[in-house]
């Protein structure tokens, strides 16, 4: 399936396509997802999608095939596996930003295939869930990008023998909260996909009553 979203963002596009390819930076603004290993064209990294009760976990890499400074566009191979599941997901991403009234317009062709339990919600569904991540992203981003940016104080100077300090505690992780595709798309796709599933259950009840007569 094909999907198209644009955002904009309020700074220069040099600004912005600067932050577009700082990974790390923008990585929190990413429903969803956790990046593991960046070296500058290979993301490496994992996207968690809950279907209800159900929360899929997809790992793989994005590669950036294509990044043109000067036309400020860029394109993105991204695939990934179920974890615990033979289901993938492929999408080529092509990104391209343009000035716009003091600020940057970016626009995002996404060309998507699904296999496996999110592939069951259709073309439909996937928009619906697209433009609100990709709100939420564009809202994040644009909070990042308005933040100064952090001076880098000067190293102090290390002391031949230092004294033992006490060893702070590591903070734990915050686990990544997955992309829930029900409370994303919101109530009228939940209640599609309710409809979907009371037929489904209906059509199995029929058959096994059929099944109970002709036995």
């Amino acid at each position: 399936m094909e999907l198209h979203h644009e955002f904009t963002v309020p700074v220069p596009v040099d600004d912005a396509w600067r932050a577009l390819l700082d990974v790390e930076r923008i990585a929190p603004c990413m429903p969803g997802a956790t990046v593991d290993d960046y070296d500058g064209k290979t993301v490496t990294g994992s996207v968690k999608v809950k279907v209800g009760p159900i929360t899929v976990t997809y790992r793989g890499t994005a590669v950036f095939e294509e990044q043109d400074d000067s036309a400020h566009r860029m394109v993105l191979i991204a695939n990934g596996k179920e974890t615990r599941g033979q289901g993938t997901a492929r999408a080529t991403v092509t990104g391209t930003l343009a000035e716009r009234d003091g600020g940057t317009a970016v626009s995002v062709r996404t060309d998507l295939t699904v296999t496996g339990r999110p592939a069951q919600f259709g073309r439909g569904v996937m928009a619906e869930v697209g433009d609100k991540l990709v709100g939420q992203f564009a809202e994040c981003l644009a909070r990042r990008l308005e933040e100064p940016t952090e001076r880098t104080e000067p190293p102090e100077p290390v002391e031949p023998f230092p004294s033992a300090q006490p060893v702070q505690p590591v903070q734990p992780v915050q686990p990544v909260e997955p992309i829930d595709l029900l409370r994303t798309a919101g109530p009228p796709v939940a209640k599609r996909v309710a409809v979907a599933v009371a037929t489904a259950v209906l059509a199995l009840v029929f058959v096994r009553i059929r099944r109970h007569r002709h036995a």
